[in-house]
């Protein structure tokens, strides 16, 4: 997982059965803004998100992808790690303190200089979202 200032990947594995994702991030959403608002002041929401019960922080959508083997598993932790560099927050995945990189450099799945100073390459299709 990375978070960014205006946006946040995730990879899940939900129950055997459970493919419900709106309704995932609908609770995750929704538990970051009740705590959120307790202690910051948003701009008024638009009419449509009055309607919605909605506060102005969250996109309505999201981009899933289903994981289909292990290589596809690998780029989209790579991209995911990679992404605070690409935005230019910073300049190496090891300067972003809120990724999971720094679990995959302790656990020695990672060296603590991936991505730097070359950028990886991505398969077709990662990170399209």
């Amino acid at each position: 997982m990375v978070v960014l200032p205006d946006h946040l990947h995730a990879l899940w594995t939900l129950p055997p059965g459970d493919s419900d994702f709106s309704t995932r991030w609908m609770l995750v959403k929704s538990a970051f803004s009740r705590r959120y608002t307790q202690t910051t002041e948003l701009r008024a929401p638009g009419p449509s998100r009055v309607r919605r019960r909605e506060q102005a922080i969250w996109q309505r959508r999201f981009w899933e992808h289903q994981i289909r083997d292990e290589r596809d598993l690998a780029s989209h932790v790579d991209y995911i790690h990679y992404n605070p560099v690409k935005h230019g927050y910073v300049s190496a995945a090891k300067d972003w303190p809120y990724s999971s990189f720094h679990r995959y450099v302790r656990l020695g799945l990672c060296p603590l200089d991936w991505g730097a100073p070359a950028p990886p390459s991505f398969p077709e299709g990662v990170g399209m979202e």
